[in-house]
């Protein structure tokens, strides 16, 4: 009975060192330590180390260097029949740049929100239906400065806390937060573009 070798692979591997080996893109089970810790460090593809990118590559590509090594070793593969390797040279970056755009972000996201709620409320006119609604119970003309404006700014804050579920590094549940799904989900989006666009990616089968 010849060996056996589980092959498992994910949509979108992030790898920082042009240099790839199987080991950094697959999970790997073999009944034959030798042949799995052979395989662990088998060289697959030299990225060009001033390009960093999305490279595509198939589990086929995969197969047939594994076969070039150990022909007689029995492959199963799992997951994802194509995949992305996403090569970036990591630098750390300046602290100081890296606060300015958090900075800037932040001051994007609390302007474009408030802008947003801004239009929202002018489109439905709710100053002047809070207004009514005042006089109508009241029996006295609003001032714009009621406990109805006080509760909806209060409401729509508290609001935004428990939609996102995120207040800092707190959470109020262990479910992920809309941001995250959202990102989850264009993510997913963009790795199958990628994959269905071979002019998106670059597919090489080349060794070390």
């Amino acid at each position: 009975m010849s060996d056996m070798l589980h092959l498992q692979l994910e949509q979108n591997i992030q790898v920082s060192h042009h240099h790839i080996y199987l080991q950094d893109i697959a999970r790997l089970s073999c009944s034959n330590p030798k042949i799995l810790n052979k395989l662990r460090v088998m060289p697959v593809i030299n990225l060009d180390k001033s390009k960093p990118g999305r490279y595509v590559m198939s589990a086929m590509d995969l197969v047939t260097l594994i076969q070039k090594q150990e022909p007689e070793l029995e492959i199963n593969t799992i997951g994802e029949p194509k995949f992305i390797i996403t090569y970036t040279n990591r630098k750390n970056p300046s602290k100081i740049w890296e606060w300015c755009k958090i900075f800037f972000v932040g001051l994007a996201s609390f302007f474009g929100a408030a802008f947003s709620i801004m239009t929202f409320n002018n489109d439905v006119d709710l100053g002047n239906l809070f207004s009514k609604i005042y006089s109508q119970v009241t029996g006295s003309p609003s001032s714009g400065f009621t406990i109805l404006e006080i509760a909806y700014s209060a409401g729509v804050g508290l609001g935004v806390l428990f939609f996102f579920n995120h207040f800092g590094h707190m959470k109020l549940t262990s479910d992920p937060t809309p941001m995250q799904v959202q990102m989850r989900a264009y993510e997913d989006d963009v790795n199958t573009t990628i994959l269905e666009s071979p002019r998106q990616g670059e597919n090489h089968t080349g060794s070390l």
